[in-house]
């Protein structure tokens, strides 16, 4: 593992970290922010490995599709996961009549987690 994806993966850790204090304390939107980042990190922190490096979302998610999750590196719901937490981060921090729940916040978070426990398995 490079320095460089050790730094990202510690900030996608920080932003975890981040995305539970905040739901405990009620902030669903901005939890699911987090937990989107935290995904976004990972997937960044994996296309290092490959020798890849985007900075805009899209990109990154894109190629997390085309380098990793098509091939079968990791499980193709991942790529969905990041799909969806972008979506819903979108929502939360742009469309502010409508709410993030709680229910959708911990699944993000959970889901975080689970990009998490990926990251380290390929590093």
């Amino acid at each position: 593992m490079t320095e460089e994806q050790r730094e990202i993966l510690s900030t996608a850790a920080q932003s975890l970290d981040a995305a539970r204090l905040l739901q405990s304390e009620g902030f669903h939107r901005f939890a699911a922010s987090r937990a989107y980042y935290a995904m976004f990190y990972g997937a960044q922190a994996l296309l290092e490995g490959e020798g890849v490096s985007f900075s805009k979302h899209s990109a990154v998610i894109a190629a997390f599709a085309e380098c990793l999750a098509r091939p079968g590196r990791v499980p193709v719901e991942l790529h969905r996961f990041l799909i969806d937490a972008m979506a819903l981060r979108h929502r939360g921090d742009y469309a502010h009549g409508e709410r993030v729940t709680a229910g959708q916040a911990q699944e993000q978070i959970e889901r975080a987690q689970a990009v998490s426990s990926r990251r380290r398995a390929v590093s």
